[in-house]
């Protein structure tokens, strides 16, 4: 029944997406690290202390994000058709396609419309960088790298976990890989402020992410057929460039995304006001466009498709 509900969380997903009235777990886990993360730097008087105290959020917010699916369907394991929907309703909740898809899609929307000033305000609602002088090359290449590096947080990272996780742990185990990634948005910067408090949850972040994104790179190189692209090229330079980045992870996603859409990615970003330079990913055969992020969009979905599949016919040789 694993694979039925997996099925049945990423059709709701792909229908309606996250509703913005909805309150969705992600917004509880966050003021849940918040709330911790105030609590720790007034009780932490030394940088030592705020670092082992950043490892006690870990703990403390993955077991939180655990234990409560995992006991509310312990609970309901008697009752299977409430059973299912429950967790194929929690399951719904760690797939990020639609919304994913929907933000991207409002900054392609806004350049359409040459309207570059609600592009970047568009932007800034998805990245972590600055976006207020970006030009229009910088705001479409900052999209496309974050659908390209989300569609492994976002979308086949929670996948996996269910899937490792079984019948039993699928909703457990993919709501505590979110609480991780959510730790890791609000703590894993590397400036003064989060650098102690944020090592544990950037560094677990990675862990988690170690599989899920060189799959997400791999599954988005068997894509690149869906935007007319190179599967060869696409590995080539996916394992060419998997090392430029300053996370282990992030360059196979778009590493693979740069190579399907012969594009070119990476470089300098400014976070917080401080410069952050990064190598290239890809060789730019043409230029950056607006249509390429319509082509990520592209390969998330065909990645997210092919995981799916892949993943059933193993479920359904196994048992």
């Amino acid at each position: 029944m694993n694979i039925i509900d997996i099925l049945a969380a990423l059709v709701i997903d792909w229908i309606i997406g996250d509703p913005y009235w909805f309150p969705h777990p992600v917004i509880y886990i966050g003021k849940l690290i918040r709330f911790l993360e105030n609590r720790g730097r007034k009780l932490c008087k030394t940088k030592k202390a705020l670092k082992l105290y950043g490892g006690f959020i870990v703990v403390a917010v993955s077991a939180v994000s655990f234990l409560i699916p995992f006991m509310i369907l312990s609970l309901l394991k008697p009752y299977k058709l409430i059973y299912h929907v429950v967790n194929i309703f929690i399951l719904w909740t760690t797939i990020a396609a639609r919304c994913l898809h929907k933000e991207g899609k409002k900054v392609y929307d806004s350049l359409e419309k040459e309207d570059i000033e609600d592009a970047r305000v568009k932007l800034s609602y998805i990245v972590g960088r600055e976006t207020s002088n970006l030009s229009e090359k910088e705001i479409i290449r900052a999209d496309v790298e974050t659908i390209a590096e989300n569609t492994c947080d976002g979308v086949i990272a929670p996948l996996f976990y269910a899937m490792i996780g079984g019948t039993t742990f699928a909703s457990a185990f993919a709501m505590m890989y979110k609480s991780i990634n959510t730790m890791d948005s609000m703590l894993g910067y590397m400036n003064e402020k989060y650098i102690d408090i944020g090592f544990f949850p950037a560094n677990t972040d990675d862990v988690f992410n170690y599989i899920p994104a060189r799959l997400t790179g791999i599954l988005m190189c068997l894509s690149s057929f869906i935007v007319k692209g190179s599967m060869i090229n696409s590995f080539n330079i996916m394992i060419r460039d998997r090392k430029n980045h300053k996370s282990p992870n992030c360059a196979y996603p778009e590493a693979a995304t740069a190579g399907a859409l012969n594009v070119q990615l990476g470089g300098n970003n400014t976070y917080f006001g401080q410069v952050v330079e990064k190598p290239t990913l890809g060789d730019r055969k043409v230029e950056l466009n607006s249509y390429h992020i319509v082509g990520a969009i592209k390969l998330m979905y065909s990645s997210e498709v092919i995981f799916v599949i892949l993943y059933s016919l193993i479920y359904m040789v196994v048992y």
